[in-house]
C-alpha cells in the first residue's frame, strides 16, 4: 500500500523527466537501507536492460510479438516512461517486432491524453476502431477507447503471478 504522504508525488510521477525518480525513490526510502546512495542506484538500475524480463511462460512477449509480426500486425510503444526504453527493447530482442515508439517526453502528451493514442495510430497508419490496446495502467492506457481503440487492460502482478503472459492478445486475433 502506497503511504499517505507519498500520493501525489507517485500520482505525478509522469509529469516531468525528474518526477519518476522523486516517487521511486521516495517510495524506496520506506525500507531502510544501508547507505544513502543506494536509493538513487537502485532507481538508475531501471534504466539498464538487465532489470528488465520478459514473460516466461510457453507463449511469452517475444513469442507474442513473433505471433503478431506473422499476421501482419503493426505495432507501437505507447510509454509514460520519462526515458528512452528502446535501449531495453534492443538488448530484449524487442526492436524488430516494434513499428513506432510514443514515448511522452518526446510528444509532449501522457497518457490518458486521447491525442497520444491517436498519434500511435497515425505513425502505425491504421484506423483507431481497428487498433488494440494492452496495458498494466487501467486508467491511463483506457484513455485509448477515447479514440475508438479497442482496450485489454493486463493486471499489474509481478511477472511469475501471471502465468497466461500475453496470450489474451493472440486469442482476441483469432
Amino acid at each position: 500500500m502506497l503511504p499517505s504522504q507519498l500520493a501525489a508525488v507517485w500520482q505525478a510521477r509522469d509529469s516531468s523527466e525528474e518526477a519518476p525518480r522523486a516517487a521511486f525513490t521516495g517510495l524506496a526510502r520506506q525500507a531502510e537501507l544501508p547507505w544513502e546512495g543506494l536509493y538513487d542506484a537502485l532507481y538508475e538500475r531501471t534504466f539498464q536492460p538487465a532489470a528488465w524480463r520478459l514473460y516466461l511462460d510457453a507463449l511469452d512477449a517475444l513469442d507474442v510479438l513473433r505471433g503478431l509480426r506473422e499476421r501482419g500486425v503493426r505495432i507501437a510503444v505507447v510509454s509514460n516512461v520519462g526515458w528512452d526504453l528502446r535501449p531495453v527493447f534492443d538488448a530484449l530482442g524487442l526492436t524488430p517486432y516494434i513499428d513506432a515508439n510514443i514515448s511522452w517526453y518526446e510528444v509532449g502528451v501522457h497518457k490518458p491524453d486521447p491525442r497520444i493514442f491517436r498519434l500511435a495510430c497515425d505513425r502505425l497508419g491504421v484506423n483507431p476502431a481497428e487498433a488494440l490496446m494492452v496495458g498494466d495502467e487501467r486508467q491511463k492506457d483506457g484513455g485509448a477507447e477515447a479514440v475508438g481503440c479497442r482496450h485489454l487492460p493486463v493486471e499489474h502482478l509481478p511477472v511469475e503471478s501471471r502465468p497466461e503472459g500475453l496470450q489474451a492478445v493472440l486469442g482476441m486475433l483469432a
